[in-house]
This record gives C-alpha cells, sequence and structure tokens, in this order.
C-alpha cells in the first residue's frame, strides 16, 4: 500500500495538536498546515469534511537524503494528512518507502525506511 492511515477517537484540533509534539520528539516540525476544506470554500466550492495537510520535515534527514539524490527533492517535505471521513478522524501518509522506490537508491530506500518507520511512530502515539 501506499499509504500508511490510522483512525482515533480525537477530533481534529486533538490530533493536529498530539501530532505536533510527538513529531518534535523525532525532530520533525510541521512547516505548514494547508486547510483544504477552508481553501475550498473560500473559492466557492462545497466541501464538508475537515482536511487539513501538514508538511512536516527533519531538516537533518532532508539534507541526508538530498546528498544522495538531488530528485528526493521533489517528495520534500513529507506530508501527514488529518482528515474526517463519516465522522471519524483519521491520521495518515503516503509511505516515503513507496515514493522512494521511483529513484533507483539503496542508500535513498534505507533512509526513506528509518523516516518512515519514526513518522508512523508518531502517528501512532497521536491516536
Amino acid at each position: 500500500m501506499f499509504d500508511y492511515t490510522v483512525a482515533t477517537n480525537k477530533n481534529i484540533k486533538e490530533a493536529i495538536s498530539s501530532l505536533e509534539i510527538n513529531l518534535k520528539e523525532e525532530k520533525f516540525g510541521v512547516l505548514w498546515m494547508f486547510d483544504i476544506k477552508e481553501k475550498l470554500q473560500e473559492k466557492g466550492l462545497e466541501f464538508d469534511s475537515d482536511y487539513l495537510v501538514l508538511e512536516v520535515c527533519n531538516p537533518h534527514e532532508a539534507q541526508k537524503v538530498l546528498k544522495e539524490n538531488l530528485l528526493v527533492g521533489y517528495f520534500l517535505p513529507c506530508k501527514i494528512v488529518v482528515y474526517n471521513d463519516n465522522g471519524k478522524t483519521n491520521i495518515g501518509m503516503p509511505r516515503p518507502t513507496a515514493l522512494i522506490n521511483l529513484v533507483n537508491n539503496e542508500e535513498v530506500k534505507k533512509l526513506a525506511r528509518d523516516i518512515e518507520e519514526r513518522l508512523m511512530i508518531c502517528i501512532n502515539k497521536s491516536i
């Protein structure tokens, strides 16, 4: 599967708050949070589900992968999505290992596995 997604009993704000704390423990920061529902409604489009995209980055890890292959920058920063699906809050991300398989570099694949595991830990601790 290309994604890792889990459900939580927390509401969107609680899930994001918990996620931010857990990301900091792994030295990831939230660079930007994009509220898709808000943006679509701002443009006059109907969209009823809360859907927030967090762009997260660990600068040291970003530097490592970019030194190996500049094309990996196309996948940066990592995205974690928190959204409401039929009354249930979900936290998910595209798996870095699924994306990185498009780049034929074993060292980058190892780095992606490590990053993926750490982000999954952050997500799991946030549920």
